[in-house]
């Protein structure tokens, strides 16, 4: 009886901790063993691919460990005390070329299909520009009026109720949802990366270079990412939080920033920036 009912506790804590792992969107989860939840249509198809892919990898080790048995038990010492002698068999050399090549043709399809489906950029409903700096990040709606902001991690002694450590942001990007987003990414100093998981969004951040990606936002709420391009000593906290609202949300949120950052307050945001380098004076 206690056996048993250590068993069951024992599975009901695995079922628990599978539920968590697999649990996540928009930011990682204890224990995750799994993507983060998908948010995008291109986050969907990332998923779909992942798992043909986990597919095809089960059937690959699963055969070729079924072979090992056979030749182990099969073919050992005892069960064969005369070895045969054959040397060439056509039709196993035919298989062991044909089949891989099947398998990698199999794999290509989806995979240009996928890439096609992330550089081929649709026509934006709405642009964000987004340069990284050592260590945040600034953003300007060039559709939307001149004003950008700087956005800077949260200190962990100033988080609020709800914010993840090292992920949450003073002043988070804001999109409507369901809407065809451009990202426009670039640099200010060195190589910076803009990834968000749940959107499948992962593109460098060049100095003099304009690189551009997109996402469409499937459901509203925060979504957090980082930068993942080793940057510098502060490279771990430069995190980035993109919050989705309704359309009539955003529009509210757009006139309120054009107020807020207003044109001519960036430049002290970047003075006020304990990481930001000033030149020394002369």
């Amino acid at each position: 009886m206690r056996a048993g009912a250590g068993f069951v506790g024992a599975a009901a804590g695995v079922l628990g901790l599978a539920g968590t792992a697999f649990a996540g969107t928009g930011q990682p989860s204890p224990w995750q063993i799994n993507l983060q939840g998908a948010a995008s249509p291109v986050m969907e198809s990332i998923h779909s691919f992942h798992f043909f892919l986990l597919v095809i990898i089960v059937a690959v080790v699963l055969l070729v460990a079924v072979l090992m048995a056979v030749v182990a038990f099969k073919f050992n010492e005892k069960a064969n005390p005369v070895p045969s002698r054959t040397t060439h068999n056509t039709l196993i050399e035919v298989l062991w070329t044909v089949v891989p090549v099947l398998i990698l043709v199999a794999i290509a399809i989806p995979s240009f299909r996928l890439l096609f489906l992330q550089l081929d950029l649709p026509k934006a409903e709405l642009t964000v520009k987004v340069t990284g700096h050592q260590w945040y990040w600034s953003y300007e709606y060039p559709d939307n009026g001149p004003f950008g902001f700087d956005s800077m991690m949260v200190q962990e002694a100033d988080l609020q109720p709800g914010q993840p450590r090292l992920l949450a942001v003073d002043n988070e990007v804001v999109v409507p949802v369901n809407k065809i987003v451009r990202i426009q990414v670039t640099s200010s100093d060195v190589i910076h990366s803009f990834a968000v998981p749940s959107f499948g969004v992962k593109i460098d951040a060049l100095p003099g270079r304009l690189n551009e990606s997109w996402f469409q936002a499937t459901k509203e709420g925060v979504y957090y990412g980082q930068c993942s391009e080793l940057c510098g000593k502060d490279h771990a906290f430069m995190p980035l939080a993109i919050r989705v609202v309704s359309e009539a949300d955003f529009a509210t949120w757009i006139e309120e920033a054009k107020q807020k950052f207003a044109a001519g307050e960036a430049p002290a945001r970047v003075a006020a920036n304990e990481n930001a380098q000033l030149p020394a004076a002369r």
